[in-house]
């Protein structure tokens, strides 16, 4: 085809996303135009997305997935190109996350985003655009992405949730005592859901602890396992299960040297309650 500008799928996610929405037009024999139709949008406008000049919104992703017959394989992938704020690899754990059927949280310094409340989430955010390490735009699609992965989880038949705080998280003063006293209040509400564990590592476990970094691990719908963690500047997502197995190990040793979830709740009924 005259003037078709080739598409390299490894540039950027944005080229991904238009990458897969050319190759099954392609496949179908479809134009732009006649692509369009079916969106509702014009042949300019796929043109713009498949080129990367325009970013996908929720809805163009899910109109293609309407269109192609792709459940909701564009919409998850368009997640990952409107955040652009946030750290390397962390859009696809939040893709992997939603469709996980186990997910295993260790966290130190802060309280996991599955378990913030909007208003522990919003300082955080606040927090970062006052030091310059974040525009307002950036912190705002932060926390909007807490209350969307939150909602994620909530579906049925939702997933294991399995959490191990270190005890730092709970001591970090994050906002006023009337925040903390709702997210230590959020905390409790959620130990106490059917499908969840919440314990916490104190720090008296010591050389015992076999992990001192956050890390995720993901257990998906055909049982092979996803791990996340990040440094400072970029996380890390590994798909491969024989390489996630040790973690998970690792993981397992934490939860057994962590409080058993009755004294995880009362520490934390405790430090709510003012008296530590």
């Amino acid at each position: 085809m005259v003037n078709r500008k080739e598409l390299n799928p490894e540039q950027s996610p944005g080229a991904a996303f238009g990458a897969r929405l050319r190759s099954l037009r392609d496949e179908r024999g479809w134009t732009q135009d006649e692509l369009g139709e079916r969106m509702g949008c014009s042949g300019a406008h796929i043109s713009a997305v498949e080129t990367g000049r325009r970013k996908p919104t929720q809805q163009f992703a899910a109109s293609a997935d309407r269109a192609f017959g792709t459940g909701d394989r564009f919409e998850r992938q368009s997640r990952t190109v409107r955040h652009r704020g946030l750290i390397e690899g962390f859009p696809e754990l939040v893709n992997h996350e939603a469709r996980a059927v186990e997910i295993r949280l260790y966290e130190v310094g802060v309280i996991p985003g599955l378990l913030q409340t909007h208003e522990y989430a919003s300082a955080l955010g606040d927090s970062t655009v006052k030091r310059g390490v974040a525009s307002r735009e950036q912190a705002d699609e932060r926390i909007a992405l807490v209350a969307q992965r939150q909602a994620s989880i909530a579906r049925t038949p939702p997933p294991l949730i399995f959490v191990v705080l270190d005890e730092s998280c709970l001591l970090r003063p994050i906002g006023d005592s009337a925040l903390m006293d709702a997210q230590f209040t959020r905390l409790m509400e959620f130990a106490e859901l059917p499908n969840t564990v919440l314990q916490v590592a104190p720090f008296d476990i010591g050389v015992r602890r076999p992990m001192t970094l956050p890390v995720t691990v993901l257990t998906m719908p055909d049982r092979s396992l996803v791990s996340y963690a990040e440094s400072a500047s970029r996380g890390h997502l590994e798909r491969d299960s024989a390489s996630v197995l040790p973690l998970l190990t690792d993981y397992h040793q934490l939860q057994a040297e962590a409080l058993p979830r009755a004294a995880s709740v009362a520490m934390i009924s405790q430090l709510r309650k003012g008296s530590p």
